[in-house]
């Protein structure tokens, strides 16, 4: 894949082509070439703070059911490293990267960290060439599925958000006690409560305690929301 080839994937007639050069240009070029800072260090600085802005507006608008700590997890959640990274390589952004000899194509292509950073350089230079408008389009194209189909289930456990929403509440905690197991040794079956203030919260099952206990925590906080 070209450079121009990438930008007229995403709908982009580029002003100043040497944006995105940089954008794709990783630090260990500087030793080989003598230059300094003609990496995409400094457009990673900027990518971040608008794939930031970006993801908050998406978040506040597709998510009105999550108040301000859950919005914060799930931006967290959509884009950390990995995340990030894998959108570098879902749209081959990776293929263009120009290295130095101090490192491998093939360590490249491992690294979510670099492939991380080109992706926030990369949407720097499309907001410093573009504007915010085209970028927010750009992010919003990348991002919207992701951002739309993630639920708390993905990025929190269960018992975690139980105990989050009771103490946020209550400023006390709740209590799983196991009431019941049953099946042969090596295939158990567990049951659990959850107990809050002597009141039966929810109840669940599973092959491990732990197991049960987040099906009984999953049965509360579904009985919370109705």
């Amino acid at each position: 894949m070209e450079l121009l080839e990438l930008l007229n994937s995403f709908g982009i007639n580029p002003n100043d082509v040497s944006y995105y050069e940089l954008a794709l240009t990783h630090p260990s070029c500087n030793s080989d070439l003598n230059t300094k800072h003609q990496d995409y260090e400094r457009l990673e600085f900027v990518g971040d703070s608008v794939i930031g802005f970006v993801s908050a507006d998406l978040i506040y608008k597709l998510h009105p059911e999550m108040d301000q700590g859950y919005m914060s997890k799930l931006r967290s959640y959509l884009v950390c490293s990995k995340s990030l990274a894998s959108y570098s390589r879902k749209y081959n952004i990776y293929e263009l990267i120009r290295i130095g000899h101090s490192i491998s194509r093939e360590q490249l292509a491992k690294s979510d960290k670099i492939l991380e950073d080109v992706f926030e350089a990369f949407v720097g230079a499309i907001y410093l060439d573009q504007g915010i408008e085209v970028a927010y389009r750009v992010i919003e194209r990348i991002l919207y599925d992701d951002v739309k189909q993630t639920n708390l289930d993905d990025i929190i456990d269960a018992k975690t958000r139980l105990q989050e929403e009771m103490q946020s509440e209550y400023r006390e905690a709740v209590r799983y006690e196991l009431i019941d197991e049953f099946g042969p040794p090596h295939d158990r079956t567990f049951v659990s409560q959850v107990v809050f203030n002597g009141l039966i919260l929810g109840k669940g099952q599973g092959k491990s305690k732990k197991a049960a206990e987040e099906a009984a925590a999953k049965d509360a906080l579904s009985k919370r929301s109705l």
